[in-house]
């Protein structure tokens, strides 16, 4: 067959692409034919971004003479050529910065005997954007375009982003009819990973992610890059693509094996160039893998940018309600808890309360002699004596040296017993010395009596700390 005179039929980019069918559903070789002159100078004259490992055509070469080898180009391949499909993709592969490919394969009716199989053919048409075409990304069937609809609508549909995501993790587990789905977030600062919502089918086996994340998951995480290998995106359906999974990752082929996953689609979650986790499903259904890539890489554009929203109004809730210095909460939180409490008219109103001045002592000498850097390591010192005895969110640094502790439902015993403590873990950090002022009261709509109470005797237990040396009162 004169490959190289039927690509140039095409107007597009168009190649020939070969597969060797080894039947069973395995298959061999894939190679690049020919192409038209369009797609040929598309590798030897590339666009800025768009360039191939070799910069020189030959027919007849293995697919991965070009480019690094891509599953999804090989499935794609596979289900044209061999099952006679017509397949789509409009795709943002990471290998190209900021490139947008519209591509088509369609099945050619011919077909070359070999040994153990057949040789099977399909075009591959392509059209390269550099930047993403919203109505190509919007193309796609009735039954994806309903599943994203659904996304969006549930999404939108709560004020809880934890339960939104929650139903949107489960509806994914079952158009993929997976056994497992997971979207895990990764913290790049902290190096850590958090699994923010998972669905299992029923009767599943397969343990909760928190049982995986230890100290070392984030490193596992991070080599996913390397199994995608400059796709947007991995799914290895069945064992021959899960062999390439083990020859990329064999650490991370051994865990997710051992777990019991047999196949997997992994996407990663982005938010312009910024990775903020992946989403995954295990043990999917192999025949339905272009359904599920083509509704992964749409809904996926959208769970990421409420992941990306959801993250950055939580950084602003950190910034408006902790100390940045200490970690603790700032005075702005402890204010509107004490409001609060004041206005909570439901029952029970008798809910006790237990307040604790405590403020740091010498602070204002250390600064003078040692200067602020020293003075914060104080504060931080501080801080952390205090988080030794009571929970982070019952601790406010209400002003420069002064930190509050308010303790919902405490016995007056329980508050007398913390006071001690607090005096107690102190010796654990040099020059950390509190006055301290505490009241309990039965009913938590006195808590302003209580922290003025509190306040008094923390003055008067700092009045006599500097009677006693009078040396540090500076």
């Amino acid at each position: 067959m004169d490959f190289k005179g039927f690509a140039n039929g095409f107007g597009a980019l168009t190649c020939v692409v070969s597969i060797e069918d080894l039947g069973n559903g395995r298959y061999g070789k894939v190679r690049i034919v020919d192409g038209n002159e369009a797609y040929i100078n598309s590798i030897e004259h590339p666009a800025p971004g768009t360039e191939m490992l070799v910069s020189k055509f030959v027919p007849n070469q293995e697919y991965t003479t070009y480019l690094t080898r891509d599953l999804n180009f090989e499935d794609f391949t596979y289900r044209s050529a061999v099952k006679k499909k017509c397949l789509h993709s409009y795709a943002k592969p990471d290998r190209m910065e900021g490139i947008w490919f519209n591509m088509t394969f369609l099945p050619v009716n011919y077909e070359e005997p070999i040994e153990g199989g057949k040789l099977c053919f399909c075009t591959y048409t392509m059209e390269i954007n550099f930047e993403a075409d919203a109505k190509r990304l919007s193309n796609i069937s009735g039954e994806v375009a309903g599943a994203v609809v659904e996304t969006c609508l549930k999404l939108r549909s709560t004020k809880d982003f934890k339960v939104s995501m929650n139903e949107v993790i489960a509806d994914i587990r079952e158009l993929c009819k997976a056994e497992h789905c997971c979207i895990l977030l990764m913290d790049h600062y902290e190096k850590k990973c958090t699994t923010l919502c998972e669905a299992f089918a029923e009767g599943s086996e397969l343990l909760p992610m928190d049982n995986y994340l230890d100290d070392d998951f984030y490193s596992i995480a991070s080599s996913w890059t390397g199994v995608i290998a400059g796709s947007n995106c991995l799914i290895a359906k069945d064992e021959q693509d899960m062999e390439v999974v083990k020859e990329r990752n064999p650490i991370w082929y051994d865990s997710l094996t051992n777990a019991g996953g047999d196949n997997i689609v992994l996407f990663p979650l982005k938010f312009g160039d910024e990775l903020l986790g992946y989403i995954w499903a295990i043990n999917f259904d192999a025949d339905d893998a272009p359904k599920i890539k083509q509704t992964l890489e749409t809904t996926t554009l959208i769970i990421s940018s409420e992941i990306y929203n959801s993250l950055l109004l939580e950084r602003l809730k950190v910034l408006s309600s902790k100390d940045m210095l200490t970690g603790v909460l700032n005075r702005n939180e402890m204010n509107n808890f004490v409001d609060k409490l004041c206005k909570d008219n439901k029952e029970p109103e008798g809910d006790s309360v237990g307040v604790i001045f405590a403020d740091l002592n010498g602070l204002k000498r250390v600064n003078d002699e040692f200067g602020h850097t020293a003075g914060d390591k104080l504060l931080k010192d501080a801080a952390r004596n205090l988080e030794e005895v009571f929970d982070v969110d019952e601790i406010y640094r209400a002003g420069g040296d002064e930190f509050t502790i308010i303790c919902m439902g405490i016995t007056e015993e329980e508050l007398d017993r913390r006071v001690e403590a607090i005096r107690a873990a102190s010796s654990k950090y040099e020059n950390v010395s509190f006055a301290i002022g505490k009241c309990f009261v039965s009913n938590k709509k006195n808590i302003r009596e209580a922290l003025r109470n509190a306040d008094e005797r923390m003055y008067a237990d700092k009045k006599l700390y500097y009677q006693m040396h009078p040396e540090l009162k500076r």
